[in-house]
């Protein structure tokens, strides 16, 4: 499996993608809103996008879909229940269901409600996997829920489905946050060593060669995997005394959502 990060340059920091198939060049391409690029990579690598995945139905996730089934006939798959918002959609998209890529790639589709309750993410049937996490998973940070989504159903998506991922897994998020993000995290939790030094090592990255986390990683860093940390617990009892001094793992996780919000 070759995987091709897109970064848009775009004023939301997308990141869209290109999964292909090394022997036979097929192509995927996951949200690429920023069509021209997708399109002008998998040319010049002699790829042909056959298919495209909407992880959601926001439309700087689903704005290059004409343009790309225009250049390639690919046909468009999301999450079953996201018909009526993104009209390209051929194939609808149920937890379990297998994408084929050429001869070599399958991925796994997840359902992932939370940021929006129509989202899927991609796990790549390989040994070191791959999740495409679109708005669910950032890199050190959690997707909001503004608009179509309830963070109850995103904590649940974060406990059920991405903490039991192996530690191994890859992330691939939809957006470049992770500067921001690692920020949050030393806010509610000052003494994270691991966030802070990641925090000095991509001050300054590009994100056209943004560096890639893991699921392991990810609960070091990223606070929303860090519900019973006495820190984190510690804070936001300072904050919020009324969720008592030993607050349940669904509650830290639904206050840390609120203040991401307006941080």
């Amino acid at each position: 499996m070759i995987v091709k990060q897109i970064w848009t340059g775009n004023a939301y920091r997308n990141f869209n993608y290109l999964i292909a198939c090394p022997e036979t060049g097929e192509a995927l391409a996951i949200d690429p809103l920023d069509h021209q690029k997708c399109l002008d990579y998998a040319k010049a690598q002699g790829w042909h996008i056959t298919q495209i995945v909407n992880t959601h139905e926001h439309g700087d996730h689903t704005g290059g879909n004409r343009m790309v089934i225009e250049s390639t006939g690919a046909k468009v798959l999301a999450h079953h229940g996201a018909g009526k918002s993104i009209p390209e959609m051929s194939r609808g998209l149920s937890a379990g269901d297998v994408i084929q890529v050429g001869k070599t790639v399958e991925l796994e589709a997840m359902d992932t409600p939370g940021h929006t309750m129509s989202h899927v993410c991609l796990l790549s049937r390989t040994d070191n996997p791959g999740l495409f996490s679109g708005d669910t998973l950032f890199n050190a940070g959690a997707g909001n829920c503004h608009n179509g989504g309830h963070p109850d159903e995103l904590y649940d998506t974060f406990i059920k489905q991405l903490a039991t991922l192996t530690d191994n897994t890859l992330i691939y998020p939809g957006h470049d946050y992770l500067h921001n993000n690692l920020q949050f995290t030393l806010d509610r939790e000052p003494g994270n060593r691991a966030a802070r030094d990641l925090l000095d090592q991509a001050f300054d990255q590009d994100p056209a060669d943004a560096m890639v986390t893991s699921i392991g990683q990810e609960k070091q860093i990223n606070t929303f995997f860090r519900l019973q940390n006495p820190e984190v617990m510690e804070q936001l009892y300072l904050k919020f005394p009324a969720i008592g001094a030993n607050p349940d793992p669904k509650t830290v996780f639904l206050k840390l959502r609120e203040l991401r919000n307006h941080w």
